[in-house]
């Protein structure tokens, strides 16, 4: 399902060539619009008549307006089942198209050609379609795989460093929850840059995509993933409400570091370890200013994480670096010191 492609993008072409679509839809934001969309078109090679549909940039964009207007557009431009629409961009593209093209006519063909570190490693593989509800991320979606996933690490070098690092606290937590040896090789790379960064992508892929085989629709094992999102993606939600929001690795790398020391307060791993994670984080990620975040606000989210069950808060806790479990119910008391740990970070080294 995941192909590494070459720079004349032969793979997507052979693809293009050997299905029967109708047309095809390019879904792009404003960035991927001006920086990718010319590196695809250059290379794609295809009879297909062909549209650009365009949203602005931005978390704030993945909602039921903007999936309505994508819907309305393909209505106008009498897009059949047989229609195939390109996700081309970051984790908010894929999130959005895939939802989008999963729901319009009860479901058409889509790809996924991510363009951000994130969304290679992480949220375009899994077949997890989504859009935000309110302030609340993700909570209205599909589970429907792409086509394909086409990987054009190139496309890192049109990314600010900013974007890059909150990708790479994606492939930190697939080394946490699932590979010990790739989180040793991850925490070596001094510089956050594509050439350091691209050796350890195909890893990072094969580790979320051999997770989902086993667990497609979220049962069991897949909920290891969520690692660090319980609590990342509560910051996350109340970032947006204020509108202040922030990139999602720099919440889950929040998340992290919370629910390592979690972990330990818990009794699953060891200070040393704990402490170790932390320290390796932290040389990559700024302090996240959560001083202003009331317990009750945080709680309130966290009790509507969808791994939830029975109103009991279920988080993914670490047992070891490379092993993680899920559906580990903590005490409320614990859940607040690993808060509290977190905002006497900025006091003790940030």
């Amino acid at each position: 399902m995941i192909t590494i492609v070459d720079d004349n993008f032969s793979q997507l072409n052979g693809f293009l060539h050997e299905k029967s679509f109708s047309k095809i839809f390019i879904l792009v934001d404003e960035n991927t619009h001006e920086y990718c969309l010319p590196i695809l078109l250059g290379n794609m090679e295809t009879d297909l008549g062909f549209e650009i549909l365009e949203i602005e940039a931005g978390e704030e964009m993945k909602n039921i307006q903007t999936a309505n207007q994508l819907w309305e557009i393909l209505t106008e431009m009498r897009a059949d089942r047989k229609a195939l629409v390109i996700n081309l961009g970051g984790g908010v593209i894929t999130d959005m198209g895939g939802f989008v093209a999963s729901t319009y006519k009860r479901g058409i063909q889509f790809i996924n050609i991510p363009t951000t570190l994130l969304s290679m490693c992480d949220a375009s593989i899994g077949g997890k379609t989504g859009i935000d509800l309110m302030h609340y991320k993700n909570m209205v979606g599909t589970f429907t795989f792409p086509e394909k996933i086409f990987v054009y690490p190139q496309f890192l070098e049109t990314l600010p460093f900013k974007e890059v690092r909150s990708g790479f606290a994606e492939m930190l937590k697939h080394g946490l929850i699932a590979d010990r040896s790739h989180w040793d090789s991850l925490i070596k790379i001094h510089k956050l840059d594509t050439e350091g960064i691209t050796p350890h992508i195909q890893t990072s892929m094969s580790i979320k995509q051999n997770v989902v085989d086993l667990d497609f629709h979220e049962k069991n094992i897949r909920k290891t993933l969520n690692f660090g999102h319980t609590i990342g993606h509560a910051v996350e939600s109340l970032c947006l409400s204020q509108g202040n929001p922030i990139l999602h690795g720099e919440a889950v790398a929040m998340g992290m570091i919370s629910e390592t020391h979690l972990s330990y307060l818990e009794g699953l791993i060891s200070k040393e370890d704990s402490e170790m994670i932390i320290e390796n984080i932290q040389k990559y990620y700024p302090y996240l200013d959560i001083s202003d975040f009331k317990d009750e606000d945080i709680f309130s989210l966290l009790l509507n994480d969808k791994k939830n069950a029975d109103s009991k808060i279920n988080f993914s806790l670490l047992t070891d670096v490379g092993s993680c479990n899920f559906d580990h119910q903590c005490s409320q008391q614990n859940i607040q010191k690993s808060l509290d740990f977190y905002r006497n970070l900025d006091n003790e080294q940030l």
